[in-house]
């Protein structure tokens, strides 16, 4: 388990087994049931999350009660409600598992520890939120120039492995179309 989190940073800086151990020592286990929170809207964000194995959806939940999924996270992939992790107040968004989940997690106190003790750790971050940034100012391009179609080739070539785990109904969700177009997209 600790080995796939070892990978995955070690394809953005190397690592010394001593500072492996050091950044060990700043993650918990976790596991989490189907359907289970892992942050719920309105509570404090304890945890950065790095899923390990599973599937997780990441929604925000309008004033009419209406979800948005604002993202999904599988294996290999980091998740929480950021803003309200790195500013310590309450969430805006919920993260639920859509099948039985595995993570490893860090405070906000182990991500300044393991950023102040080892160098490396920092540009990994930055290197991942920008990455993560990236992604995120896709999307946005996608949602006001793509068609329902085009939003959905795209995620098929980006992600086609989430389309298989994922339920129809919340792919139509997070591309911001209904089930029946999907359906019409995906036949």
């Amino acid at each position: 388990m600790r080995a796939n989190l070892r990978e995955h940073i070690e394809k953005i800086i190397p690592l010394t087994d001593e500072e492996f151990a050091f950044i060990c020592t700043h993650f918990s286990t976790k596991k989490f049931k189907k359907h289970q929170f892992l942050i719920q809207k309105g509570d404090p964000v304890k945890y950065c999350y790095f899923v390990i194995s599973g599937l997780l959806k990441l929604v925000y939940t309008d004033d009419s009660a209406k979800e948005h999924i604002v993202s999904f996270a599988m294996e290999d992939w980091w998740e929480s409600d950021y803003y309200a992790f790195f500013t310590q107040t309450e969430a805006t968004m919920s993260l639920e598992c859509l099948e039985d989940t595995e993570v490893l997690c860090f405070s906000l106190d182990d991500y300044k520890k393991m950023c102040d003790g080892l160098q490396k750790m920092e540009r990994f971050f930055l290197e991942k939120a920008n990455f993560g940034f990236l992604g995120s100012q896709r999307r946005i391009i996608s949602w006001l120039t793509s068609n329902s179609k085009e939003r959905y080739e795209q995620l098929l070539k980006q992600s086609p492995s989430l389309i298989q785990r994922v339920p129809k109904s919340l792919i139509a969700s997070y591309l911001g179309i209904s089930r029946e177009t999907l359906s019409r997209l995906s036949s």
